[in-house]
């Protein structure tokens, strides 16, 4: 099966959950224009510019070295996979970390945290820019040139799975931080891994409230990265609200488009 029906099919399904349970729709806190801004990122995003970053990234190494074409494909399933840690998902978390801190980059990124709410709707809500220009990407599809294919497809469902549950409004995590015999565990899995209460923070509105932590919390996939290099923020507990706090509004154009 492709992996990216996979990733669909585990995206629908968080999708059927927050509809049973009443958090998808978000009445009162969804604008028309969040409609626009996800209709137009959920599309042209997974569906246009990855594929294109990753075919472009493997066509210009195949002009720049053919003899490169295949030629990792001896590597170890697991040391591929450490790579694409580093390469994809480490580079995202630097990426992301400086959306947040260069000036003018983070006009690519605001989209992301306009939503007045937290939901699987999120996951691909970025301006497009954003993504063209994610390192990780481009490395990736260096990396799919030489031999990585049979991995990615492993490692993609996987980090996909954690970011699409990391954004989900059902806060799954809740219930097994309550488990006693389960809390060694948690407490390993909430520091290797993004989920609801830790990526919650990173879109939380206030900073008051002892929870929001938007300078920090930049893991996608792993958030042992946030642990590693001290910007990690674990409380356990959801935001009030979520937002952009003392930022004015933009035209719903601006955050995808231009």
């Amino acid at each position: 099966m492709d992996y990216k029906l996979v990733v669909t099919i585990i995206g629908l399904g968080f999708v059927i959950v927050e509809v049973a349970f009443g958090r998808f729709f978000f009445a009162g806190r969804s604008r028309p224009r969040d409609w626009v801004i996800e209709l137009i990122a959920t599309s042209a995003l997974p569906l246009l510019i990855v594929p294109s970053v990753l075919y472009a990234s493997a066509a210009l190494t195949d002009l720049v070295a053919p003899q490169a074409r295949g030629s990792l494909a001896h590597l170890s399933p697991w040391l591929m996979f450490g790579i694409l840690l580093i390469a994809d998902d480490l580079m995202q978390y630097t990426w992301h970390r400086m959306a947040h801190s260069v000036p003018g980059l983070y006009r690519f990124h605001r989209a992301h945290h306009s939503a007045e709410y937290l939901s699987v709707r999120c996951v691909y809500r970025n301006h497009l820019l954003y993504y063209a220009t994610l390192p990780g990407l481009w490395f990736s599809g260096v990396l799919l040139h030489m031999g990585f294919g049979p991995v990615y497809a492993t490692y993609f469902i996987a980090k996909m799975t954690v970011i699409i549950a990391a954004h989900s409004s059902a806060p799954w995590d809740e219930k097994l931080l309550r488990i006693r015999w389960l809390r060694p565990v948690m407490w390993v899995v909430v520091r290797t891994i993004s989920t609801p209460s830790t990526h919650s923070a990173h879109h939380g509105k206030h900073v008051a409230d002892g929870v929001t932590h938007y300078k920090g919390n930049y893991g996608n996939f792993l958030f042992l990265w946030d642990v590693l290099f001290g910007t990690a923020k674990i409380t356990g507990r959801r935001p009030d609200a979520y937002g952009l706090e003392d930022i004015e509004p933009s035209p719903w154009w601006r955050e995808v488009l231009l």
